[in-house]
């Protein structure tokens, strides 16, 4: 989960460095991100598994999952065009709080006033962040939230589907899922006239290049996510999502000159503590339920 989490900005770094100086649409490059996720996954699933590989038990969930992830990757995507790698990631961690009302919606699980109040908590750490961001970028910097709510519900769509498809499986037919949403929505987008969803090819080799390891590591990584999900509570694991706030900071800094001011850290260090507190609250729960 660590080396997933510690992998998965290099991706999003990719994705801004391709839509900011490479020319690309943000809807095409989460394009290409699916469309080579399909090419990286889909000659070992096959070496793997063979044919029979592709019969998943659930194919149309799995491709649901897909199109939920196509539509989370283009909003996070869009965002990290225009904004910094560092806030678009601690905005999109209000994921967290998301999942836990949502479960409470949904699922019926009991959430006590304690973990309501650090999902406020999280969400006043959420505006901190957004609300400087918001000034200087508008709407867009609430496309991490859009991204966040959709990725909830990826979540709970991999709690429905369980354990029946083997994490490859589930990942090349997801990707199959979000490269036909992904291909619709530039299609509709570019007809709707927005430069959002230019269509374009890569323009140089190395363009190319950067695009098979945004495949690469988007399939891979997720991979290691899923297997991760299999192997350890989500209550023991979700904490090491916030790595990702550290590595999309070196990142940020390092290629794009980005880093954090001083309430951007103060709104981070709120959210990371939230959530943090709702995981801890979960296993105590969770130890006197058992």
């Amino acid at each position: 989960m660590t080396f997933a989490m510690m992998l998965l900005p290099g991706m999003d770094a990719i994705a801004k460095y391709m839509a900011t100086y490479g020319g690309m649409s943000p809807g095409q490059v989460t394009f290409y991100r699916f469309f080579f996720q399909l090419v990286c996954t889909l000659p070992l699933l096959l070496t793997v598994g063979g044919k029979d590989a592709f019969r998943a038990k659930r194919p149309w969930m799995n491709l649901l999952r897909g199109i939920l992830h196509g539509g989370a990757s283009l909003l996070f995507f869009a965002a990290v065009k225009y904004m910094p790698l560092a806030d678009v990631f601690a905005i999109y961690f209000v994921e967290p709080f998301i999942l836990t009302a949502m479960s409470a919606a949904f699922l019926g699980e009991r959430v006590g006033w304690r973990r309501w109040l650090a999902i406020a908590v999280g969400f006043g750490g959420a505006l901190i962040v957004i609300q400087p961001s918001f000034a200087v970028f508008g709407m867009t910097s609430l496309l991490p939230v859009g991204c966040a709510f959709l990725f909830s519900l990826y979540l709970f769509l991999n709690r429905a589907i369980g354990e029946g498809d083997s994490p490859l499986t589930m990942q090349t037919i997801s990707g199959f899922g979000g490269m036909l949403f992904l291909g619709g929505a530039l299609i509709v987008g570019n007809g709707a006239g927005i430069a959002d969803f230019e269509p374009s090819l890569p323009q140089s080799g190395f363009a190319l290049v950067l695009l098979l390891i945004l495949g690469g590591l988007s399939g891979y990584a997720h991979i290691l996510v899923v297997r991760a999900f299999r192997m350890a509570p989500l209550s023991l694991l979700a904490p090491f999502q916030y790595f990702e706030i550290i590595s999309a900071t070196i990142l940020g800094y390092a290629i794009f000159g980005e880093f954090p001011g001083v309430w951007k850290w103060v709104g981070i260090s709120i959210i990371v503590g939230s959530g943090l507190f709702i995981l801890w609250r979960e296993r105590v729960n969770s130890a006197k339920r058992a």
